[in-house]
């Protein structure tokens, strides 16, 4: 058989030019230098691309596609992957060439739940022609200050319980960012008996195996949400071989909770105190904080702390405490979405197994907290186990730290028996109803922990006491509805979160929360339509956001039926 002859081509006719440049846009020199000075000393290592994005959108407001490029040119990087994750963040203002860089101050106004029902949408209707075209005004998913609603951040400072006279003023006073001024530093703690558990276990006068076997005892589960016994998950990381990491989480994202940063705030040796007998027990080598970037003030206060106690450490051999910040990520929350948000990649969570417990941060078995678990360790070994489990009612033990914001008298973090109803918070913690409000509905668990009527009010709040009902307790973010209030509106409001902070990385959760709010605006509801979208989102989606996210609304159409054809 006969083949075609194919012409030789001339030499070096078809030979590829060598690149001269990385592939992309090419760096301009002003810009890099730019970085380069922004930089500093600090290490150029991949894990670090949040943080370095972070100190350019600090310096000039924004972030220019001329910056991104010279960013991924020091870093080693390709620009894809620098600007794949600088898109994915929130907080995170990329300029492109054709577009003019945003004004000099942003004032974000939360419309989160609790916000909403305080009047968020009126400020975010009045503030734009009051602050004139110089202030950008923006609504903001939940910012973690529900008891002080409505809330706003300008600049980076929080306005609590805003109108618009005080964001006024805080715009022309400049958006100073002011830190927590009253709470327990370094000495303080020490003088009051701070750091001596830590002493007792370096010394040898604690062992871990007892301080495991404390833990387990008092019934401590993981107060983020997931529930997990804190004790058991000690035991099975310290059986993983090493080295080990730890991973804490305060980025606390669930509309209506707060009390992490209200604890912060307040006590934050307690809680580090609690992570170092924890890494002391299990032997983690490092510990990586990880702080959403809504709390600044919270950061600057951890900052200085933590400075303090690198100066004079309270044992030999501290392992090394790096603080990571957030960009805006509500599914940075979830555990595995936060460790690769540390590695400096976009927060989407990870398939199991592994297990983070096994495989976690930068592939090693990682010890993984909530802020508010590690809070409560120094307290369970130095009172005995029985002290914790102690508490309790209805048959519940413990004590929850419960977030209640809404339309009480007193919202704020509530510590309380494990166990109370709604109706016993609301009234011996709360100061009951607000005035000329009556008790409608309530929201045990945050924005995806369900609705109930107030004819429910007798549950006792807890780990695993509200699944039967299609609810669960989460982290303990109650917010009370009144007889002002609807449970639909409720949902539209939680649904349009979750279709906001979806990471997209499944079609079940990007799709579906976006179908779930064009079902729920309109004015009958397609409960057929809504119960079969909301059984392919709890089968199919990866990770909790997508699989809870159903919860309001399936609420809605079980208990509150007279409103749903409303």
């Amino acid at each position: 058989m006969n083949h075609p002859v194919i012409p030789i081509a001339v030499q070096g006719s078809t030979r590829q030019r060598k690149r001269q440049a990385p592939k992309g846009r090419r760096v301009d020199p002003d810009a890099l230098i730019e970085v380069q000075r922004l930089l500093g000393g600090a290490s150029r290592q991949a894990d670090l691309l949040i943080e370095h994005l972070h100190k350019i959108q600090d310096a000039h407001g924004s972030l220019s596609a001329a910056h991104l490029a010279a960013l991924a040119q020091e870093m080693k990087l390709p620009q894809a992957a620098v600007y794949e994750v600088a898109t994915f963040y929130h907080h995170f203002d990329i300029v492109k060439e054709d577009q003019v860089a945003p004004v000099g101050l942003t004032v974000r106004v939360c419309d989160g739940l609790s916000c909403e029902m305080a009047g968020a949408q009126d400020l975010l209707a009045r503030l734009p022609a009051l602050l004139g075209t110089e202030v950008r005004v923006i609504a903001a998913p939940c910012i973690g200050r529900c008891e002080q609603a409505p809330a706003a951040v300008v600049g980076q400072n929080p306005v609590p319980h805003a109108s618009c006279e005080k964001i006024a003023g805080t715009v022309q006073a400049g958006a100073v960012l002011h830190a927590p001024q009253v709470y327990t530093g370094l000495a303080a703690y020490r003088a009051a008996g701070g750091y001596r558990l830590l002493a007792d276990c370096v010394t040898g006068k604690r062992d871990g195996d007892s301080l495991i076997a404390i833990m387990e005892s008092s019934g401590l589960r993981g107060l983020g949400g997931a529930g997990f016994p804190a004790g058991r998950k000690w035991r099975i990381v310290r059986a993983e071989a090493g080295p080990r990491l730890m991973a804490i989480n305060i980025d606390e994202g669930e509309p209506g909770t707060f009390k992490d940063r209200t604890y912060l705030e307040t006590d934050p040796h307690r809680f580090i105190e609690g992570a170092l007998i924890a890494a002391w027990v299990v032997g983690i080598e490092t510990i990586y904080i990880y702080l959403r970037d809504e709390y600044h003030g919270c950061r600057a206060l951890l900052e200085a702390e933590l400075d303090k106690l690198r100066a004079d450490p309270p044992m030999t051999g501290m392992p090394e405490i790096i603080l990571r910040r957030g960009a805006g990520a509500y599914i940075c929350g979830e555990e595995s979405a936060m460790i690769e948000s540390i590695e400096g990649k976009r927060g989407m969570p990870r398939l199991r197994p592994p297990y983070v417990a096994q495989v976690g941060l930068f592939g090693r078995p990682t010890l993984e907290h909530n802020f508010e678990t590690l809070h409560w360790v120094r307290d369970i070994v130095e009172k005995g186990a029985d002290w914790f489990s102690g508490h309790g009612r209805h048959g519940r033990k413990g004590l929850r730290s419960f977030s209640v914001s809404g339309r009480v008298r007193a919202p704020g973090v509530k510590l309380a028996p494990a166990g109370i109803t709604i109706a016993e918070l609301i009234e011996e913690y709360c100061g009951g109803m607000q005035e000329g409000h009556q008790f409608y509905a309530y929201l045990p668990g945050g924005a995806s922990g369900g609705i109930l009527p107030a004819s429910m009010s007798d549950i006792p709040l807890d780990f695993d006491t509200l699944q039967p009902y299609g609810c669960f307790i989460g982290s303990a973010a109650v917010v009370v509805l009144s007889d002002q209030d609807t449970a639909a509106a409720a949902a539209r409001n939680t649904l349009k979160f979750f279709k906001h902070e979806s990471c997209g990385q499944c079609t079940p959760c990007r799709v579906g929360t976006a179908k779930a709010v064009t079902l729920l605006e309109q004015p009958q509801w397609d409960t057929a339509l809504l119960a079969d979208l909301s059984q392919v989102m709890r089968d199919a989606s990866i990770c909790g956001l997508g699989q809870a996210a159903p919860n309001p609304f399936d609420c809605v159409i079980k208990y509150f039926p007279h409103e749903v054809n409303a």
